[in-house]
């Protein structure tokens, strides 16, 4: 899902092992992302991952985002992640 998105809010950027990285750490954040098409928007939980997650996002920045869902069973109940797969901030 590819569109534009106001930021509703940002978390702080953390440290997750990370078998994929080379230096076996990843840097993460959670932001909170509403779609532009009104007051009362879709709002999406999502992870920034890698150099994405050193930006900073305030709330209320318009972002374009390509966000990325995956659903995975783990011991028999089922998730579903929402990743950022590329961001662009909007001055």
């Amino acid at each position: 899902m590819k569109g534009l998105f106001r930021v509703v809010k940002c978390g702080d950027a953390f440290q997750v092992k990370s078998e994929k990285s080379e230096n076996g750490v990843l840097s993460k954040r959670q932001i909170i992302l509403q779609e532009s098409t009104g007051k009362y928007g879709n709002q999406y939980a999502a992870a920034l991952l890698g150099n994405d997650a050193q930006c900073n996002f305030y709330p209320g920045d318009v972002v374009y985002a390509a966000l990325r869902f995956q659903a995975r069973e783990y011991n028999g109940q089922m998730f579903q992640d929402v990743t950022i797969a590329d961001i662009i901030k909007f001055n």
